[in-house]
């Protein structure tokens, strides 16, 4: 195995990590605290929040956007090598799709959500809102980092 077939593998094992880690939000975590009443909902995403800022969660979904990062330019440079566009795609569904989308949608909101107190009527009103969009970029950035997987995952049977 050379250095871009482990880049490769790197990248589709770490957005397949990701991948799951959406999915599980996206058909239990949220359905669940959906079901809990609001100031208990909005208190244990607030916990949930802070607990995922940690070395491992980190470390997959930001090291996987680096190699992500990586991978594309790789891909670029050597455009003519089999693969290589279903390389960058890969690359291009997780840094967009999962990276820029937790950024720019999902990370605001959870911002949001932490400077409320859970018991108030605004957390209440913001819980509604949040359940529904948060969840919804949660789903585009699950399937962004599944076709991400997949395609680094064809990318091997196409150099092959």
């Amino acid at each position: 195995m050379n250095a871009l077939d482990l880049l490769t593998l790197a990248c589709a094992l770490g957005s397949g990590l990701v991948a799951g880690f959406f999915f599980a939000f996206s058909v239990c975590v949220m359905w669940a605290l959906g079901k809990l009443p609001p100031p208990q909902g909005v208190g244990a995403m607030q916990v949930i929040n802070v607990v995922v800022i940690n070395p491992l969660f980190l470390g997959v979904f930001l090291g996987t956007a680096a190699l992500s990062a990586l991978m594309l330019a790789l891909s670029l440079l050597h455009w003519e090598s089999a693969g290589a566009a279903t390389r960058a795609g890969g690359s291009l569904l997780y840094l967009v799709g999962s990276f820029v989308v937790t950024m720019a949608f999902n990370v605001p909101r959870n911002d949001a959500l932490a400077r409320v107190a859970p018991e108030t009527p605004e957390a209440a009103t913001l819980w509604r809102e949040y359940l529904s969009r948060w969840t919804a970029w949660n789903h585009v950035r699950m399937l962004a980092a599944l076709g991400a997987a997949a395609a680094f995952t064809l990318a091997f049977r196409i150099q092959a």
